[in-house]
This record gives structure tokens, sequence and C-alpha cells, in this order.
């Protein structure tokens, strides 16, 4: 998915937006000398007199007259740049600034886009994401061994491996969904956002949500009389490369939640659409809270990852 149409039109306006100004500008700077130096207009008015003056010549195939118009446009240009100098202008000050040379402020270098467009993007992607300053602290790159316990060590090695292999093969396994288990503090939110990062980063769709506010915000758009609303959430929620679903089984429990979580997870899986889901609850947990039909998906759609060993969070706490 990466963007949404929507997205991807708002960085189009802007790079449309971006080119007014500068035109604009450029037009301001050019009736500014227009007016400041009268031999500048005198050097414009010979420029385009010549033009004209060499026209039928080239036309006609003149042997030389290319070479020659060539010769004295830039001798002219020269002309115009020494006049701009000796009165304090900068040399370029006549022509158009790009805010990205590489694509004159198009977005794109030929038909790919240009790296200033795949900033945008992944800005975006980020703020889409819910979790934009998390994931700045959360990472691979500042993911650390030093508090987990020896005994469980390989094993959170391993697993934090399976996560990276997740991220790194994403595109290759669409659908691939991750079921995080384990008692609090473990790990399991941390990996997720690990995981989170290194999609947005590499332009892919990523929405967090803790589970509370998975089901506050589905029901708040269920029950809202706008549905431009509505669907507009479940395209976010059904087409959205990754979807993050944090602490399962900390939502207060009915038959709304049953229903649109059974709905959610089905949807995701004919779109084969990638889901991540942390809980501390065990399966056996998971399969007395939900119901069958519930459950039954969660098993054959998710892979489960155990997280074992004590909170890490007190071991930080107990060392710092």
């Amino acid at each position: 998915m990466a963007l949404t149409n929507m997205q991807y039109e708002a960085i189009i306006r802007e790079y449309n937006a971006i080119q007014d100004y500068e035109r604009q500008a450029l037009n301001d700077r050019q009736a500014i000398v227009q007016e400041k130096l009268p031999e500048y207009r005198e050097l414009e008015a010979q420029t385009a007199s010549l033009s004209v003056s060499y026209l039928k010549r080239l036309m006609n195939n003149e042997p030389g007259a290319r070479e020659a118009l060539h010769n004295e446009l830039e001798t002219l240009s020269a002309k115009k740049s020494a006049l701009l100098e000796r009165y304090g202008f900068p040399a370029d000050y006549l022509q158009i600034h790009y805010h990205c040379p590489d694509c004159k402020d198009t977005g794109f270098i030929g038909a790919q886009k240009c790296h200033c467009f795949r900033e945008r993007e992944i800005s975006r992607l980020y703020d889409q994401s819910r979790i934009r300053d998390v994931l700045e602290a959360e990472n691979f790159d500042t993911l650390t061994y030093d508090y987990y316990p020896a005994d469980a060590l390989s094993h959170y090695e391993k697993t934090v491996q399976l996560c990276k292999d997740f991220a790194e093969n994403f595109d290759r396994n669409p659908g691939r969904s991750l079921l995080f288990t384990g008692t609090v503090g473990t790990g399991k939110t941390f990996l997720s956002h690990c995981i989170a990062k290194s999609l947005i980063d590499s332009a892919h769709s990523v929405i967090y949500f803790s589970s509370v506010d998975f089901f506050d915000t589905l029901s708040k758009n269920v029950f809202d009389k706008s549905k431009d609303g509505l669907y507009s959430f479940y395209d976010d929620l059904y087409n959205c490369d990754l979807v993050i679903v944090d602490d399962l089984g900390t939502e207060l429990t009915n038959s709304f939640v049953g229903s649109y979580f059974f709905s959610f997870l089905n949807e995701r899986q004919i779109r084969r659409k990638s889901t991540i889901i942390s809980t501390n609850l065990s399966l056996n947990e998971i399969s007395e809270r939900y119901s069958e039909r519930t459950c039954s998906r969660i098993v054959s759609i998710f892979e489960p990852i155990v997280l074992k060993g004590q909170d890490l969070r007190i071991q930080k706490r107990s060392r710092n």
C-alpha cells in the first residue's frame, strides 16, 4: 500500500505549491532588476534581438549559425552576470531556486521517485503510524541484550533474528503475521516497534494501536453518523501494509469486540496483509476470552512467538 491516494496527491500538491512559489519569487526578482538596472534591460533587449536575427539563418541551416548564436548568447550572459555582481546581486539571483536541484522540485527523476519524494513519503508514514517519537528510541539500532537473563538470552537472540527476517523479507511473504505472547515486560512491544521502524524506513505503511485504543477507535467510527469517516478508517485498517495491535486482552471484551475483531482478522487475511499482535495471554487464555472461530483464525494465521524471562523494566531499574 505505502501511501494512500490522498497522501500521494497531498505530496504532489506540495511540489506544485513549491514550483508556483519559486516562479513567482523569480518574477519578483526580475522586476527588481528591471527597475534598478536599466543596463540589464538593454542586455535583455539585445538577447531577444539577437535570437530573432539568427532565426532565418537557423531555418536555412546556414553552416556555423548555431555555434555563432550560442557564442554570442554566452557573451551576453556573462555580461549580465558581471552586471549583477557589480551591483551586489548574487550570481544566481535571476535563476530559479530549486528546493531539490536533483529533481527540480518535481519529485521525480525520470519515472523514479526522487529521494526528496521518498523523504516526504516516509515522514507521512511515520505520522500515520501514531508512534513516531517512540520509534526513535525503540528500534533495532537501540536494541540491547544487556538486561536479558542468561537462561533466556539464546531464545531472545533467535527471536530478534526472526523479527529482522520478518522486516527484511516483508515483501516476499505477503500476509505473514506474528503473535507475540509472554509475561509482562519481556520485550513484546519493543520488538513490534523495531519491526515498525524498519518497515516505515523502507516506505511501508504501518499503523500501531494499543488494544484498548484499537477497539475504542473502531467503535467510534462504527457508531459515528459520518460514513465517510468509517470508510476512510476501514481503508487504512484493511489496506495498511502492517497493523500492530499491542496488549490484546486489556480491552473490555463484549459481543462488539468479538465480532469486529474476527472481521478485522478475516479481512486482513483475505487481502494478504500482515498483522502483529502482542498479548500477555496464553493461547489457552485467548481461546477462553474470544470466540472459537476467532481463536481458530489466530492459530491458523499467526506465527506464535513466546517471549520468556523476567520483567526487563524491573531489571533495568534495579541496575540503574
